[in-house]
């Protein structure tokens, strides 16, 4: 197996990680206190002047078509420095994903290329409902035909991206009385739209940066061609394109782990005490080993999904080890890191306390840790079989 990036690779890789640390690193913890949002949708459209928000797209479309080891490279930089940014960059990618993939020739002509150049600040993916998390199949927003119009009703929770979104992927039931997840479909929805409501935002624990909110439907019409993919069909567009989220989650949270025992080591290697640096000291040596291997272990878990992602093998098994192992071990990273800082691990004035409250929901969204661990052994018991 050939571990070695492409050329073309490893300048994408660079090309973000000195972006990142020049634009994002030093604002993120005023962001993350503040949210000026100028300031956020700035660097937004910064990176899709890098080609940051269409890397997995393809170059007739407005993207970079540099694939989707590339976009996990970029992601992880960009989370590195700051991980609200990230999450949106990944929902960005993932909309053009399912545009890309299921979208008609006249809908991947008028969404993708803005939303790669950056003309739209955003877009989101509206899947989750109060009762339909872990679930989707559960949902209860509707859609019905009108004539020439759907008619949206019902509500989604959890939308990132919801105030500036400038088009929405929402799925809705369209057939009551088929078997459930068999009666639903997908939409394309611009933001604006009569009837398209925005709720509150969410006061989350982390990723303050990055808008979540609520939105409702009430009697939303929007055009017959708004849908996307096959009638009644739309859950497995939700199940295929989150294995593919999956990894740009993974790829968030390995950078989150990074800059935590980046800074955390960094820190230890100048802290004295009892004479010594701590660095010294067998305790503080076994935290740095064991979170530097296991996030090298996510690292390469990450690329193996991503790489088959790329030659268009199955990799939904992988996505979502990647995913679990990626998160479960960026968690336990930045609490070894804030315990390697002490006292000064728990005060704002440092990172560390940051990056531990934004890792803490990637072992949450795009499928919690329990869900990616049925995947699996669904995956494996059928492999057996």
């Amino acid at each position: 197996m050939d571990l070695e990036l492409t050329g073309e690779q490893r300048a994408i890789q660079e090309t973000v990680r000195r972006f990142a640390r020049a634009e994002l690193e030093p604002v993120a913890a005023s962001l993350d206190r503040d949210g000026d949002r100028s300031v956020f949708l700035g660097n937004l459209k910064k990176l899709a002047g890098l080609g940051m928000m269409g890397l997995t797209v393809s170059e007739e479309l407005g993207g970079v078509g540099a694939g989707t080891v590339a976009f996990s490279l970029a992601l992880t930089e960009i989370a590195r420095a700051c991980a609200s940014t990230a999450v949106t960059v990944s929902v960005n990618n993932l909309v053009c994903e399912v545009i890309g993939a299921f979208g008609s020739a006249e809908q991947k002509r008028n969404y993708i290329p803005r939303i790669c150049s950056g003309e739209y600040a955003a877009g989101s993916f509206a899947l989750t409902e109060a009762g339909a998390g872990s679930d989707p199949a559960s949902m209860t927003t509707s859609a019905r035909l009108d004539g020439d119009t759907w008619v949206l009703n019902g509500s989604k929770m959890f939308i990132t991206s919801a105030p500036y979104a400038a088009v929405f992927v929402v799925w809705a039931v369209t057939d009551k009385s088929a078997p459930k997840g068999k009666g639903i479909s997908c939409f394309l929805v611009e933001g604006g739209v009569e009837g398209l409501v925005i709720g509150k935002a969410e006061e989350k624990m982390g990723q303050h940066a990055a808008a979540t909110h609520e939105i409702m439907f009430q009697d939303c019409r929007i055009p017959k061609d708004a849908l996307i993919g096959r009638l009644n069909d739309g859950l497995k567009v939700a199940t295929g394109e989150l294995a593919g989220g999956r990894i740009g989650i993974g790829s968030l949270a390995l950078g989150v782990g990074l800059a935590a025992m980046d800074y955390a080591t960094r820190y230890a290697g100048q802290r004295v005490q009892f004479g010594r640096k701590i660095t010294d000291f067998e305790a503080i040596q076994w935290m740095i080993a064991d979170s530097y291997t296991e996030l090298e272990a996510a690292r390469l878990l990450l690329m193996n999904a991503a790489s088959l992602k790329d030659k268009n093998k199955p990799f939904a098994k992988e996505a979502s080890m990647a995913k679990l192992f990626a998160s479960e071990s960026a968690n336990r990273a930045c609490y070894a890191a804030v315990q390697m800082l002490g006292g000064y691990g728990y005060l704002r004035e440092f990172p560390l306390e940051r990056y531990a409250r934004d890792a803490r929901v990637t072992s949450i969204y795009e499928g919690t840790s329990e869900i990616q661990r049925m995947i699996i052994a669904r995956e494996i018991l059928k492999e057996l079989a």
